[in-house]
Parts: structure tokens; sequence; C-alpha cells
């Protein structure tokens, strides 16, 4: 009698069991799960949702009531905006993260809301080591560059910091002359050397991009101790077919040059006779004794010409 009564229970646990398990439930929704997030449509197959023991699974599984709309979508009451990062994850079981700290964020909070245990762990990670980097300074490339848009600002500028500065003024507007074929390409070679300069040297130079709409096309200008220090000019004008052309020209190694020179008078404290010193050709092929050097002051002193040679222009 005992035995007849225990097997009945068990007969009756195990067809509530069946009713509610992913196999009927699978059978009832069918193969592929239509899902309304948000307003936002997905569809995806019911394997794909009880893959990994999450909030799907007790969805589909029987433990949480399932609401659906007239057409069969599921509804789930939440923002679609990162669901389509959710439902890869469920399908490949790898995401390709983002870097972006506020985007992870979002991430992590959608994963705890479908109780993604290992896109958690996944995303804390990732949080972590973003911070990680922070801390000990890799962080990611960025710099501020001023924009000038007068003479004015230009001049108070370079009178003011004590960084050297480099200066491009870009005015693709003079349309004075038609372009060469390669100008538009040579330009933006030079824009993106620019960019690429200031993000690696933003700590030691001050960066300006003039838009004042000057005559030069692409020019970059070199300042260090309040004064123009050499110029690159990457402009000239042709001719093609009885007629002028303007052709902008990409002098990467000479903007190299000046760039490396200008980091000489980074530290105004230093004495001006060490910056002769520095720039003296003759140091650059021998080393100078202290006679050699007085010599060169000398003759500097004595220049007719008067321009510094700390000035060189292109």
């Amino acid at each position: 009698m005992g035995d007849s009564t225990s097997t009945s229970v068990l007969s009756a646990s195990a067809s509530v069991l069946n009713k509610d398990s992913p196999a009927n439930l699978s059978n009832h929704f069918g193969k592929y799960v239509k899902l309304n997030v948000g307003n936002q449509l997905f569809l995806t197959s019911f394997d794909t949702l009880t893959k990994e023991d999450t909030m799907f699974r007790a969805m589909f599984s029987g433990r949480m009531e399932v609401v659906q709309d007239s057409e069969g979508w599921v509804l789930i009451d939440r923002d679609g905006k990162h669901f389509n990062f959710i439902l890869n994850y469920l399908r490949d079981g790898t995401l390709n993260l983002p870097d972006c700290l506020q985007t992870l964020n979002e991430l992590l909070q959608e994963a705890k809301f479908y109780c993604i245990q290992s896109l958690i762990d996944l995303i804390e990670q990732d949080i972590l080591r973003i911070h990680a980097r922070k801390t000990s300074g890799d962080i990611d490339a960025s710099c501020r560059v001023i924009m000038i848009t007068s003479a004015r600002e230009l001049q108070n500028i370079i009178s003011t910091v004590k960084k050297p500065i480099i200066k491009l003024a870009i005015n693709r507007h003079n349309n004075k002359y038609s372009y060469t074929a390669s100008s538009d390409e040579m330009l933006m070679k030079n824009i993106e050397l620019f960019d690429k300069l200031s993000i690696r040297s933003h700590n030691r130079i001050l960066f300006i991009k003039d838009v004042t709409g000057s005559e030069e096309i692409c020019c970059w200008s070199f300042y260090a101790n309040g004064q123009k220090m050499a110029e690159v000019c990457c402009t000239s004008i042709v001719y093609a077919t009885e007629r002028k052309q303007n052709k902008v020209e990409f002098f990467e190694a000479r903007i190299y040059e000046e760039t490396l020179n200008i980091l000489l008078y980074e530290n105004r404290s230093v004495p001006f006779d060490e910056m002769f010193r520095a720039t003296s050709p003759r140091f650059v092929s021998v080393a100078l004794t202290e006679n050699d050097f007085d010599e060169d002051r000398s003759s500097y002193t004595n220049s007719a010409s008067g321009t510094s040679r700390l000035m060189r222009k292109r």
C-alpha cells in the first residue's frame, strides 16, 4: 500500500516536470523564438536562449511567466539598445567588447538583468583592465589642439606660452587656381601627420591649427622662445596645359626634423650659449672645444646680417 502511494506521487511529480520542461516549451514556442525587447524585434533559436542558466532558461522552463502579444512576440520590458550584444554572446560564447567605459557599464547592467554570469565576469574583468591602464598612465591617446581664428590670437599665444609650438595653417578654400590631382591626398597626409604628432607629443609641444583663411593652403610653422624658428611650406604653383595649378606636397622628413629641432628649446631656462652649441653644424660633426665655441659665439655676434642663427629659414 505504501509503495503504491509513493509510486503515484513520483509519477505525478514527473508529469509536472515533463509538462514544464524545455522540450515541451520548445514544442509550444517552436524552433525559433520571437522577442520584442523595448519595441525592437529579434528572432533567435530556442536552443540559443536556453543554452546557459540565465533568465531566459527560467522564462522558457516554466519558472517565470512569459508574456506574448497577439502575434506571438515574447515581450521583454527592457531597452533593446544592447540586446544584440547579449544575443551574440549567447550564440557564440564570445564577444568583442568596446573600450568605452560608459558602454561597458551599460552592458554590465544588461548582463546582470538577464542573469548571464559568464558575461558579467567577462565585462567586469575588462572594466578592471581599463582602470588599470589609466592608473598606470597607459590611457587612450587624446590631446587638446588650439584652433585660432585671428592673427592677434597667434601672437598672444606665442608670446605667453613657454612650450615649443607647432602651427599648421590649412586653407583648402583658397581656390584662386585649380588643384593638381594628388593635392587632396597630400593635404590629408599633412593633416594626418599633424594629428599623429599632436597625440604623441602634446605634453611637450603646443599644437595649433590656423583656420584664419590666409593665403597659405598648407604651411607648417615652428615656434620657440617667442619667435618663429622654422617654416615648411607644402604648397607651390605649377603650370599644366598652359594654366596655373596649386600643388600640395608632403615633406614628411623635413616636418619630423623641425619637430625634433624645436624640442631643443623645450626648457627656456637653458642658457642660449648651450642652444648655440647644440644647433651649431660644427657641433654635429665634431665635439667643440671651449675655444671653438668662443669663436662661434664671436662670429655670431659680429655677423653682418644680424639674423639669429636660431632662425632656420627653409
